[in-house]
């Protein structure tokens, strides 16, 4: 293929920037508050710092659970909605509703009766010691606030992924940048016990955040149903609740690997972390730190995948004669862009540590970490383009065994072996392990260049 077909037209750019640059503005907007709440986090203590990094990591397997649970269900939106079918969009909203209130109840009682043993599984190698025990208290306090919110992420993420695979992308962002305001002035507040309020510490950032989940829930169900005529699915959305089986079947069948998938991968996630801990407690601050400053920088490539899948979804949908070179247009798009976004991220390294009040040791580790994220960075981009674009076709069960069951198979043992097997240090550990995916990029490019992924679900 030549450079000129991976470079799209004036108007091809302008309807990518439609839709990416408010979903990249909250994103961005959340994640440097996420940041800012991190840095408060770290004022207080390393202790602190790493209870809510390790309570994190178990929600963040939630929040990618919820994720896949509605992300089945929202290849159908975006083909539905491709076609103007608004019954058939209504369908795939209530769809996501019943399963992301499934997936809160089961969560919410794994976290109440097992939370404490699945945090104790990142303090094995210093299972006994006086930090081990202070993290351990730290996390607990947090996750028993952190659970409040839960809900009210799950039934967000319904609501803004069907605005967002409807081509409302400024709603699910005002709502953000809203709520992330809102985390923040209470942040602010209730971690350091301003204007009269105790100073709650790592218990109060939890209160915070579960604040800012209402209210960011709140503007979006109001404005919806308020503005029926630009959201036709939402009339009579809650009315029987009706979805016809064989598409609730089909949904459930496409949506299942999808659910499996994120579950999987975001454990693998905390299972890596788990295997990089057992170099010492202070990987995990480093770790904390750099993934804060990391996930900030991932926005653009992150950004990128979910307006790859809707355009790709819709002109699926829409039966679009031009949906391959699209797809490789997008991808050099997003691959173009991290390499820049890696190279300033890369500038960050030495300086972002700096603002933690942690051991010098913490500090250093964390800008190797920071390093070796904004050199992979690319290829990360490269990966998650191809994961958008296999999944866009309902080829789910392929981006299940690419995504998930690639990281078990593959990282994880990787990481074990590195960890238990060699002298190495935790910064070539962490090298090694994350460049494994390039076994992963040569096999997307396969999948995307043959097109297994053209198909017209509806």
């Amino acid at each position: 293929m030549s450079w000129k077909k991976l470079i799209g037209t004036r108007d091809f750019y302008r309807h990518l920037l439609m839709i990416v640059v408010p979903i990249i503005i909250q994103n961005a907007i959340t994640n440097f508050v996420s940041m800012l709440d991190n840095i408060m986090v770290g004022q207080i203590g390393t202790a602190q710092m790493s209870g809510v990094s390790i309570v994190n990591q178990l929600v963040f397997v939630f929040n990618l659970c919820i994720f896949g649970a509605v992300s089945g269900a929202g290849i159908y939106t975006a083909q539905f909605y491709g076609q103007r079918n608004h019954e058939g969009v209504r369908y795939t909203f209530r769809f996501k509703l019943i399963l992301v209130a499934l997936v809160s109840v089961i969560s919410l009682l794994l976290f109440r009766f097992y939370g404490d043993s699945l945090i104790r599984m990142y303090l094995e190698a210093d299972a006994e010691s006086a930090q081990a025990e202070a993290i351990l208290d730290s996390a607990n306090a947090y996750l028993k606030v952190i659970m409040a919110g839960l809900p009210a992420f799950a039934v967000m993420q319904a609501y803004s992924g069907t605005l967002r695979e409807s081509n409302d992308t400024l709603l699910p962002m005002k709502a953000g940048i809203a709520a992330v305001l809102v985390n923040l002035v209470f942040n602010y507040i209730l971690i350091f016990g301003k204007f009269g309020a105790p100073a709650l510490g790592a218990v109060g950032a939890a209160a915070a955040t579960v604040l800012s989940r209402y209210v960011e829930l709140a503007i979006i169900v109001i404005y919806t149903h308020t503005h029926k005529k630009r959201h036709p699915f939402i009339s009579g959305a809650f009315k029987g609740f009706y979805i016809p089986g064989r598409l609730a079947g089909q949904m459930l069948i496409k949506g299942m690997p999808l659910l499996v998938n994120e579950t999987l991968w975001a454990s693998a996630q905390a299972a890596l972390l788990q295997q990089y801990a057992f170099r010492g407690l202070t990987v995990i601050a480093a770790y904390n730190i750099s993934s804060t400053l990391s996930n900030v920088f991932n926005v653009g490539f992150i950004s990128m995948g979910s307006a790859i899948a809707i355009i790709i979804g819709q002109e699926l949908g829409a039966g679009k004669a031009t949906v391959r070179e699209d797809a490789a247009k997008l991808t050099f798009t997003a691959v173009a862009a991290c390499v820049a976004i890696g190279a300033v991220m890369a500038l960050a390294a030495p300086v972002f540590p700096i603002i933690y009040r942690t051991e010098a040791e913490v500090r250093a580790l964390a800008s190797r970490f920071i390093l070796v994220s904004s050199c992979l960075m690319p290829l990360y981009a490269y990966n998650n383009s191809a994961y958008f674009i296999v999944r866009s076709g309902g080829r789910t069960v392929i981006t299940f065994l690419l995504d998930s069951c690639f990281v078990w198979a593959v990282m994880v043992p990787t990481a074990y072996a590195l960890t238990r097997f060699t002298s190495l240090g935790s910064v070539p550990i962490l090298f090694l392990t994350q460049l494994t995916e390039g076994i992963k990029a040569v096999i997307g490019h396969q999948l995307v260049r043959r097109g297994v992924w053209i198909q017209n679900l509806t």
